[in-house]
C-alpha cells in the first residue's frame, strides 16, 4: 500500500487548505485512514479518523473547524481545513490502518502565518 498526500501550503489565519492523499495498493475493507500531524518541536499527534462504514472522528483541537472525508472509491482522503490558526502549523501525514497493518505517506507542510 502507498500513500500520496498533497494540498499543504501557506495561509494566513483564518484561511482554508484542502489536504489530499490518495492510497493505491490492497485497500481491502474494512480499512481506517486518517490525519497526523506533527509541529515543530512537537509529538506527531492525532487529527481526524475515517472509517470504510463513513464514521469520522476528529481531536478536540480541530473539531468543527476540519473535516475529514474520502471519495466514492475510497481511496482518497481529503482533510478540509478552515478557520485555520497559527497553532495548527506542522508537517500533516496520512495514514491507513488495513488487514491490521499501518501505511504511511510522505509529509504535506502547513504552514499558517501572517
Amino acid at each position: 500500500v502507498q500513500l500520496q498526500a498533497s494540498g499543504g501550503g501557506l495561509v494566513q489565519p483564518g484561511g482554508s487548505l484542502r489536504l489530499s492523499c490518495a492510497a493505491s495498493g490492497n485497500i481491502f475493507s474494512p480499512n481506517a485512514m486518517a490525519w497526523y500531524r506533527r509541529a515543530p518541536g512537537k509529538q506527531r499527534e492525532y487529527v481526524a479518523q475515517i472509517i470504510s462504514t463513513g464514521r469520522t472522528n476528529y481531536a478536540d483541537s480541530v473539531k468543527g473547524r476540519f473535516t475529514i472525508s474520502r471519495d466514492k472509491s475510497g481511496n482518497t482522503v481529503y482533510l478540509q481545513m478552515n478557520n485555520l490558526k497559527p497553532e495548527d502549523t506542522a508537517v500533516y501525514y496520512c495514514n491507513i490502518f488495513v488487514m491490521a497493518v499501518e501505511y504511511w505517506g510522505q509529509g504535506t507542510q502547513v504552514t499558517v502565518s501572517s
